[in-house]
Parts: structure tokens; C-alpha cells; sequence
């Protein structure tokens, strides 16, 4: 009966955020047009929504667009999985390792706001204008934050939880196995979110610089050098809406599941 009652106060929400995400984009589309209308800018700088659209079809229509968004992803996915398998794993081994965890951990934070498009450079003499200095990009700019979430995580977790699972017979593979994991797994989580975030802002903006490159970063810039604003602004929502979909149908689900593991949605609702 509760799991029914969760439930349906999930499904009420979804469609209330839906409601209100379709209220805002309408409200934002007609002040752009009333803006368009009054000729605050002239139309090579800001195209009506209109004009907007008419440049995203010629870009899907032209096949540019899908080929960027299907280059990019892949991107992001390699890239991405790289960075939570090298996270997870050095975060591990500074939970293992004490004074290697203290050491590694000041390093990650300051490392963790170096600005990403700063790693494109280095990348570019280092590697070279291809697929792998883009990847060295993105795993730089995000593995520090699954690694940091990992180390807080597993650090952060209860005595008490630990010290009852000892008393009921675990310990080693056993104690990390079905207790430690489970009990970072939230903060893993926000880590891994944080990461893709910063992944996704290094992934484009790395795509920019390296101009030889498809993508959609690629599309932006030669939006600019030709100034064709309709191109450019079809693409930021194309990447804006990518960033939606990525946080509606996977974080937000997966953060959803942990919280019913832990029981977390229950105590809210009480």
C-alpha cells in the first residue's frame, strides 16, 4: 500500500515538473519572439524562434546535426566510462591507504576546479588534434570528482553500521561487499553526476577548440566563423536538451532507486 501510495506521488510530481518545464519554455519563447518583434537586436544576432527551427531542420535535414550528436556521445561515453572506472578505482586505493588518501584527496580538490578547457592545450601538444586529446579532456576535467566521491563516501559511512555488520560475521571482501559499496553508493552517485556535468561542459568546449574534429562543438564554431546565429542557438538547444534527457531519464531515475533502496523516500513522505 505505501509502495502505491510512493508511487503515485512520484507520478503526480513528474507530470507537475513536466507541466512547469512546458509553462517555462512557452513563457521564454514568447518573450524571444516579443524581443524579435521590437528589433532590440538586429536579426543577424538574434533569430526569431522561428528562424531558429528552420535552421534546425536544415541541420537535420543535411545530416550534420546527427552525425555531431552521434560523434559527441560517443565521446562522452567513453570518455566518461573511463573516468568512473580510474575514479572509483584511485578512490579505493585512498581508502585502503591512509596517507596516500590524504595526500591524493588535497590534490583531486584543487585539480577538481582547474578549469577544464584549460586541459585543451596541454592535450593538443601532448596528443595531438584527434579523438584521444578530446578523451584526455574529458577524463581529466571529471575523473577527480568521481574519485573524490568515492574516497567521501566510503570514508563518511557510519561505525555503526560497520561495527554491526563485524558482530553479524562480515568482514574483508565480504564487509566491503555488502556494506561499504552499498553505503557509499549515494554519495557515488552525486559524484557521478557532478562528473558528467563537468565531462559534458569539457567534451564541448574541447570540440570547439580542436576545430578538425566533427561534433557538435564543431557546428558551434562554424556557426561563428560564418555567423550564422539561427545554426548557433539550434545547437546550444540541442546540447541543452541532450543535458535534459541525460538527467530526467538516467540520474534522476538511478538517484530515485538508491533513495527507495534506503528507504529515504519513505521518511520523506512521513
Amino acid at each position: 500500500m505505501r509502495l502505491l501510495h510512493s508511487k503515485k506521488v512520484r507520478t503526480k510530481i513528474d507530470i507537475n515538473d513536466t507541466a512547469n518545464i512546458i509553462l517555462f519554455l512557452a513563457a521564454f519563447l514568447g518573450i524571444w519572439q516579443l524581443i524579435f518583434i521590437l528589433q532590440i537586436w538586429p536579426k543577424v544576432s538574434l533569430p526569431s524562434p522561428a528562424m531558429v527551427a528552420e535552421s534546425l531542420v536544415g541541420l537535420v535535414a543535411d545530416s550534420s546535426l546527427i552525425v555531431g550528436i552521434v560523434i559527441t556521445m560517443w565521446r562522452l561515453i567513453v570518455g566518461f566510462s573511463i573516468s568512473i572506472i580510474i575514479g572509483v578505482g584511485i578512490g579505493l586505493a585512498m581508502v585502503k591507504f591512509t596517507d596516500f588518501g590524504k595526500t591524493m584527496s588535497s590534490f583531486a580538490v584543487g585539480l577538481q576546479s582547474f578549469p577544464s578547457i584549460a586541459w585543451v592545450p596541454f592535450a593538443v601538444l601532448l596528443i595531438g588534434l584527434n579523438d584521444s586529446g578530446i578523451l584526455f579532456v574529458v577524463i581529466m576535467s571529471s575523473v577527480f570528482s568521481v574519485m573524490i566521491s568515492t574516497y567521501s563516501g566510503i570514508r563518511n559511512i557510519s561505525p555503526i553500521y560497520l561495527n554491526a555488520a563485524r558482530n553479524m560475521g562480515a568482514h574483508g571482501i565480504s564487509l566491503f561487499r555488502h556494506v561499504m559499496i552499498p553505503a557509499a553508493t549515494p554519495s557515488l552517485i552525486i559524484g557521478i553526476r557532478q562528473a558528467w556535468s563537468f565531462a559534458w561542459h569539457a567534451l564541448i568546449g574541447a570540440e570547439m577548440l580542436i576545430t578538425t574534429l566533427v561534433g557538435l562543438g564543431h557546428i558551434l564554431f562554424v556557426g561563428r566563423e560564418f555567423q550564422l546565429m539561427g545554426q548557433i542557438i539550434a545547437t546550444m538547444i540541442t546540447i541543452f536538451a541532450i543535458g535534459l534527457l541525460f538527467d530526467r531519464l538516467l540520474f534522476s531515475k538511478l538517484e530515485e532507486k538508491v533513495r527507495d533502496r534506503w528507504g529515504l523516500n519513505q521518511q520523506n513522505e512521513r
